[in-house]
């Protein structure tokens, strides 16, 4: 009897054994016709929604998004590069501001600056000047040669007449520098202008919030005040 219950036994143990076991995941959603779909790996059905992934218990584990197409994910990968660029660039834009107020604590800070670049200009301007009068001072002393051919400008040496050409170029040189020198002066006007607008704002965001952070003044009960 014992004999046939152990070899009973021995019978029904590879099939015990074989019994499978749950899966650790389920995969469930709700595809496109409306249909609940169950089961043990990601759902081809599915690709297009979400699907939420279940532990033996039932209880949810996690989600996991619509599978997209190549084209899709290149969409999102532009899209994404386009939102980094953004964040870089606002990052960027708090950097400089903070760097602009701490180089310009105020209105005459900055003042102070605008006329320091200006003073710059302004001497490189009067060498320029400078040299312009020495050259007239030397067409002078040319013009002074010319006169001996007054009557006919052309028989004169072609030395002296290089003299003239090279005399009347180094002034018109000199004169279009003073040009742009003139402009880079409307520049930095510019330049400070702006800054001193975008400043004005930073200035006054910075008393705001300095305001906001000032704890309220507690009344003060003088010593004769009744209690």
């Amino acid at each position: 009897m014992a004999g046939a219950t152990a070899a009973a036994l021995g019978l029904l143990s590879p099939v015990a054994w074989a019994q499978p076991k749950p899966p650790q995941e389920v995969y469930t959603c709700i595809d496109k016709t409306g249909r609940r779909i169950t089961a043990d790996r990601p759902i081809a059905d599915c690709v297009d929604r979400e699907q939420r992934i279940l532990d033996h218990t039932g209880a949810e584990r996690r989600r996991i998004g619509p599978t997209l197409t190549e084209h899709e994910r290149a969409a999102l990968e532009v899209q994404r590069r386009k939102e980094a660029q953004e964040r870089a660039r606002i990052a960027e834009e708090r950097r400089r501001e903070r760097v602009l107020m701490a180089r310009y604590p105020d209105e005459a800070a900055h003042q102070v600056e605008r006329e320091a670049a200006l003073v710059q200009v302004d001497e490189v301007m009067a060498v320029a000047r400078k040299r312009i009068q020495e050259l007239q001072v030397e067409r002078k002393r040319i013009d002074g040669e010319m006169e001996f051919y007054r009557r006919d400008p052309l028989k004169a040496p072609m030395k002296l007449q290089r003299q003239i050409a090279e005399n009347d170029e180094a002034v018109a040189e000199q004169q279009r520098f003073l040009t742009a020198q003139d402009q880079e002066k409307r520049r930095i006007h510019q330049r400070f202008d702006a800054e001193l607008a975008q400043l004005r704002q930073l200035w006054a965001a910075q008393r705001a919030a300095a305001s906001q952070l000032v704890p309220p003044q507690s009344t003060l009960v003088s010593p004769g005040a009744s209690r």
